[in-house]
């Protein structure tokens, strides 16, 4: 199963209907996908897909009713897709600890489809973070804007350090190189990767290796969306420019999409 999260640094940049979008047009290939809205605590995307306001969905079955998970899929107008509903307007769930997300990672990983889709919620919160980490292969939406193209990068830099805090493990000596670096806001926010890189090389090379393998596998792909004039696409080379300069790491752009004002009647008639 390919499971690939969408995420974005910043709200209101199209990551929802690029997220129902990219979902039918898999479906419409033939391929059987499920569709989660993990935007919790301000789930919409049943509103993009036509699909009536859920009665049930990860959040009833996360605060604890008595649902089983396969329950929670239901067929969409659709052939081939299926789709999650999220928090069903339930609120208190944008912050789920931690027993609850890897009992909801464990179940989503367990379903049996060509496709999982995932829609994050916007930001980089901790669970927001630790689902795109699902899989090595997330999208992150981002538009022109300076602000938009600024959180695109601040949200892959986060990821990064995540995959560093679960790579060095308590009490070695590179979990304290970065326990010490986050002690110090101002030096976290100036240094490279590679040179934090460079000095857990040198002091804890076990923990330097298992994080070079998760990164191995960490290929996160970029689209710019919401495009109005042509030479916005050059702003996604500065943000891979970045990623390779700043964070060591190969970002794909897999391309742009336009605005087009379609989409708000779309939207507004579901």
């Amino acid at each position: 199963m390919h499971v690939i999260p969408i995420a974005s640094g910043k709200g209101g940049v199209g990551k929802s209907l690029l997220a129902a979008n990219l979902s039918i047009a898999l479906a419409q290939a033939g391929k059987s996908v499920i569709l989660a809205d993990l935007d919790l605590g301000a789930s919409n995307l049943h509103l993009a897909l036509g699909f009536p306001s859920p009665k049930q969905g990860l959040g009833t079955w996360l605060s604890g009713a008595k649902l089983e998970f396969h329950q929670l899929i239901s067929p969409t107008d659709y052939p081939n897709l299926s789709f999650i509903p999220g928090d069903a307007e339930i609120p208190g769930l944008a912050n789920i600890g931690m027993p609850q997300k890897n009992k909801l990672a464990k179940n989503l990983l367990s379903l049996d489809s060509d496709y999982l889709i995932l829609d994050l919620g916007a930001g980089t919160g901790a669970n927001i973070l630790d689902f795109f980490l699902l899989s090595g292969r997330g999208i992150v939406v981002t538009a022109p804007t300076l602000t938009a193209t600024l959180n695109a990068y601040l949200f892959l830099k986060n990821s990064v350090f995540r995959l560093m805090w679960d790579s060095f493990k308590p009490k070695t000596r590179a979990r304290t190189i970065l326990e010490t670096l986050r002690k110090d806001g101002g030096s976290l926010q100036r240094v490279y990767v590679p040179e934090i890189l460079g000095r857990v090389a040198e002091a804890d090379p076990e923990s330097r290796a298992a994080f070079d393998q998760r990164m191995a596998k960490f290929r996160p792909r970029l689209v710019m969306n919401m495009l109005e004039d042509p030479k916005d696409a050059d702003k996604a080379q500065k943000i891979r420019r970045s990623c390779r300069e700043y964070l060591g790491m190969d970002l794909e752009h897999l391309g742009v999409l336009y605005r087009d004002d379609m989409q708000d009647i779309a939207l507004g008639s579901r």
